[in-house]
C-alpha cells in the first residue's frame, strides 16, 4: 500500500491540467505518492493529454460525469493508500505543501481530515473563497471560513497561520485519513457536488474524529474552474446541498425548529436575488427546496444511518447564532470579528 494518492477529479479542465499537473508531480514525488488523474468523462482531450504525455500518472477514466462525490467516491475505491488528497484541478500547489499536512496527520490518529491555506490564485494576497483557513458552518447551516464570510474574503496577514480544529475542509484541497472515508461511507453522490465535503467532515465528527486546518501547508486556487460561483446551477446545489446537510445530520431536538427558520432564510435569500434582479438565481432556490421535498425518503433514511453512529461530538466549532445577523446586520466582515467565535 502506498502512502498518498493524489486524486485529481477532472472535468474538461485540459487547460488547468496543463498549468497546473507538472507542478504537483514536481512538489509530490519525494511522499512515497501516487498522482492519479480521474477524468469525468471528459470531452475536452484531457484524458488522452494525460495518456499521452504523463507516463508517471495513473489515469482512470469514466465514460460519464459522476459528479465531484460520485467521481471521487469510484475513484477512490481503486486505490490502496493511508491517505488521500482530493485535489481541484484548478488549484497550484507550492513547494513543500505536502509534508506539514502529513506530519501532522501521522502523529495525530483522531484526525480524520485536514486542509492548507487556500489562498486566491488572481489575489495571492488574499483568501480563496472556497476553504480559505478552514470551514465552519452556523446553527442554520450557512457557511463560512477563517478568511471568508460570505462573499468578504480577507487579505492573508498571518491573522489565521494558527494550527487550529475546524468543522469541514474543503474539497478543493483536503487530506483524507482512508480508513475513516471508508468507515463513514464516503461521499455522498445525490449531492452530485457542492457541501459533500461538509456532510463528510460532519459525519467524521459524529464518530469522534477531528478535522484540522494547517497553515503551514499553501496553495492557490483558481476558484469557480468548472462551475463558476455566479452559476444558477451552483445556487441551486448551494441551497438543495445545505438542507441536504441538516436534514442528514442536525441533533433531533434540533432538526424540526432549524428547517423552519431555513424555509423562511431562504424565502429572504430568494427576495434578495429579485430585488438584484437576479431572477435566475431567485428560481434556483425555489428549485432547491422542491429538490429537497422529492429526496425526503431517502433523506430519511439516510438520516438513520447518521445517527447510529451518534450526534456530533465537536459542537463547539457550530456557530451558536447567525452569520447571516452577525455580517448583514451587526456588520461583522471577518472571522476574528465574530463575537462569539466558532473556535
Amino acid at each position: 500500500m502506498i502512502k498518498t494518492a493524489i486524486v485529481i477529479l477532472n472535468w474538461n479542465g485540459l487547460s488547468f491540467l496543463k498549468l497546473f499537473l507538472p507542478q504537483v508531480i514536481e512538489y509530490s514525488s519525494d511522499h512515497e505518492t501516487l498522482i492519479c488523474v480521474a477524468d469525468n468523462g471528459s470531452t475536452d482531450g484531457s484524458a488522452e493529454w494525460v495518456a499521452d504525455n504523463l507516463s508517471n500518472v495513473k489515469l482512470i477514466r469514466f465514460e460519464k460525469n459522476h459528479g465531484f462525490a460520485g467521481g471521487y467516491n469510484l475513484a477512490l475505491q481503486q486505490i490502496e493508500a493511508m491517505y488521500f488528497v482530493l485535489l481541484n484541478s484548478d488549484v497550484q500547489v507550492t513547494q513543500g505543501w505536502l509534508r506539514p499536512m502529513l506530519d501532522y496527520m501521522g502523529t495525530n490518529p483522531d484526525v480524520a481530515s485536514c486542509q492548507p491555506k487556500i489562498l486566491s490564485y488572481d489575489r495571492r494576497d488574499h483568501f480563496e473563497y472556497a476553504g480559505a483557513a478552514g470551514g465552519f458552518i452556523d446553527k442554520y447551516g450557512f457557511t463560512f471560513c477563517r478568511g471568508r464570510i460570505f462573499d468578504n474574503m480577507e487579505k492573508d496577514t498571518g491573522q489565521y497561520d494558527t494550527i487550529s480544529d475546524i468543522f469541514w475542509s474543503s474539497g478543493a484541497c483536503m487530506m483524507v485519513r482512508a480508513e475513516a472515508f471508508t468507515a463513514c461511507g464516503g461521499l455522498d453522490p445525490d449531492y452530485f457536488a457542492h457541501m459533500e465535503e461538509i456532510d463528510l467532515c460532519w459525519r467524521f465528527h459524529n464518530t469522534g474524529h477531528r478535522v484540522v486546518s494547517i497553515p503551514g501547508s499553501v496553495v492557490y486556487h483558481v476558484g469557480g474552474g468548472t462551475l463558476s460561483y455566479s452559476s444558477s446551477f451552483k445556487t441551486y446545489l448551494n441551497f438543495r446541498n445545505n438542507l441536504f446537510l441538516l436534514h442528514k445530520n442536525l441533533p433531533e431536538k434540533q432538526l424540526f425548529k432549524i428547517l423552519f427558520l431555513r424555509r423562511i432564510l431562504d424565502g429572504l435569500a430568494l427576495i434578495r436575488f429579485m430585488l438584484k434582479g437576479q431572477f435566475r438565481n431567485a428560481l434556483s432556490v425555489g428549485r432547491a427546496h422542491l429538490g429537497y421535498y422529492n429526496s425526503l425518503g431517502k433523506l430519511r433514511e439516510k438520516r438513520k444511518r447518521t445517527m447510529k453512529r451518534g450526534e456530533v461530538q465537536n459542537d463547539d466549532l457550530i456557530l451558536n447564532k447567525s452569520i447571516v445577523f452577525e455580517f448583514y446586520i451587526k456588520g461583522c466582515k471577518t472571522f476574528s470579528s465574530l463575537s462569539t467565535k466558532a473556535t
